[in-house]
């Protein structure tokens, strides 16, 4: 029979589960700039050694979770047309921004980014960079089917893609509307062809 060796810590998913769920409830509740180590051990009914055994400080900690979080969401069904796929992509991410927990969290970490630089470089290139990678496929699916010309401006196409909705969600704060979203999808398409 084969034994641990001893004194090997054993990260349980759902200890990490709990925490994770306390983290974001904090950083919504108070802003990262207030949350603590201990606010989200307590939270979570953990000791703070289980929060510092997964990440060394708060700033790893939130950075990872938010990174993986945002990662994931930014995964795009292929529907077969650039229509489909950037209709499925707003549609998604509309929803996501909408989250009560990510429509506290997302304006409180940009926030923190122009305080830290730390920050901004994390949420520039794990998350930003991750989320653009993973959406960048939307526009060489619809260059490789023909629907996009081959020259066509891929970063500023990624801009188009979520610029404009996170402006209607977070800061005019439109109400969800398909319909907007329809028309979003419509007008973000004309101006990838032009």
């Amino acid at each position: 029979m084969t034994r641990k060796p001893a004194g090997a810590a054993v990260l349980q998913q759902d200890v990490t589960d709990a925490i994770a769920t306390a983290a974001f409830a904090e950083l919504a509740e108070t802003g990262y700039g207030r949350l603590s180590i201990e606010s989200v051990a307590r939270r979570a009914g953990v000791g703070k050694t289980a929060v510092y055994r997964r990440w060394s400080s708060k700033q790893a900690m939130v950075m990872d979770l938010i990174t993986q979080v945002a990662v994931r969401a930014a995964d795009t069904p292929d529907t077969g047309t650039l229509r489909g796929d950037v209709l499925a992509f707003l549609t998604i991410t509309d929803q996501a921004l909408r989250h009560p927990l990510v429509a506290r969290i997302v304006p409180d970490m940009f926030a923190e980014a122009t305080r830290s630089p730390e920050v901004a470089v994390v949420l520039r290139e794990q998350v930003g960079g991750a989320r653009r990678n993973k959406v960048a496929a939307i526009l060489y699916r619809a260059i490789e089917r023909g629907e996009l010309p081959a020259d066509t401006d891929i970063e500023l196409g990624l801009d188009l893609l979520a610029g404009p909705l996170y402006w209607g969600v977070n800061i005019s704060q439109a109400p969800p509307s398909p319909e907007r979203t329809q028309r979003l999808a419509d007008k973000i398409i004309a101006a990838l062809a032009a």
